[in-house]
């Protein structure tokens, strides 16, 4: 195969992960008239259509699927071994892309890589909020950020923090009409402010621990976010009962501004664990971010098993 019939491919491919000429020629830093032409030419060459154009979306098409399936994996393995070649460099250089949730990045993420980032400038970080479970292969992510137990079997996961303790709390202005629960059971009688998953659609279930076992318990409510800040702001105002990381309503319950409940019945969470796929190749930057990250105090890393 010529170089410019394998130029032409890797640029398929591009199209197809982004599903936009706009956003590929961006990417690929070209003109998008140009992109389309080898797209075209492309096509003509199998004699098969790779992609289906509407004036609003680009999509692959059955054999533009396969063919993207193939290359797609093989390019990325290019890349990440052009990227391991900064290791012959002086300084580790490259852009580590994170899927992550906000509290993650808050109290884990940012903490443990300022010193990485003031010590070698040529690594840049760029994380995406999301608490969808992102396919982190297809989403070109080089690592994700979840709790530890949501992560798939085939994933590399290292522990990068501590247990999480959680609080169901409310505004004292809000338990003053609705008498605060003493049992669990008793939660149906409130309004909960909630955290929508993208992922499943459902609202995030509360885990609650009752006679020696655990279970999720979702409560409705008139509220529902998908961040846990908005979270926290309704319930200070006083809309409902809220399930929120102790540490982010800590200073809220020493000023009284929210009371904390069945503080027995709630445990907590299992850690945050950065994941990534088995690559033959890593950057010493990735390398070097995944080891900052690791969490320390006697956790082994472990391999999704």
């Amino acid at each position: 195969m010529r170089r410019d019939e394998i130029a032409d491919l890797a640029a398929f491919v591009v199209v197809a992960e982004e599903r936009s000429f706009t956003k590929a020629a961006q990417r690929l830093g070209m003109a998008q008239s140009a992109l389309s032409q080898i797209v075209r030419r492309t096509e003509e060459r199998i004699g098969l259509r790779l992609l289906s154009r509407t004036t609003r979306s680009v999509a692959p098409t059955d054999a533009g699927e396969r063919l993207l399936a193939t290359l797609g994996p093989m390019l990325h393995d290019l890349d990440a071994a052009m990227a391991a070649l900064g290791e012959l460099r002086d300084r580790p250089v490259g852009t580590i892309r994170v899927t992550t949730v906000e509290h993650a990045a808050k109290t884990v993420l940012l903490p443990s890589i300022r010193r990485l980032l003031l010590d070698h400038p040529d690594i840049k970080v760029e994380m995406t909020i999301d608490y969808g479970l992102a396919d982190i292969v297809s989403d070109r992510f080089d690592a994700g950020v979840r709790l530890g137990g949501e992560i798939a079997k085939d994933m590399i996961a290292v522990r990068i923090g501590p247990d999480i303790p959680m609080a169901i709390v409310g505004a004292p202005s809000y338990l003053r009409a609705h008498p605060a629960p003493t049992s669990p059971t008793q939660l149906t009688e409130h309004r909960a402010i909630n955290l929508r998953l993208p992922a499943s659609g459902t609202v995030n279930g509360w885990r609650l621990k009752t006679g020696g076992r655990e279970m999720r318990v979702r409560i409705d409510g008139q509220l529902t976010f998908n961040t846990i800040d908005l979270i926290l702001d309704a319930a200070l105002d006083g809309h409902g009962l809220a399930y929120l990381p102790l540490d982010q309503v800590k200073s809220h319950l020493e000023d009284g501004r929210l009371v904390r409940l069945l503080a027995a019945s709630t445990p907590d969470l299992p850690g945050y664990h950065l994941y990534y796929p088995n690559r033959r190749f890593s950057s010493s930057a990735f390398r070097l971010f995944v080891d900052t990250l690791r969490h320390r105090d006697g956790v082994r890393e472990w391999d999704g098993a």
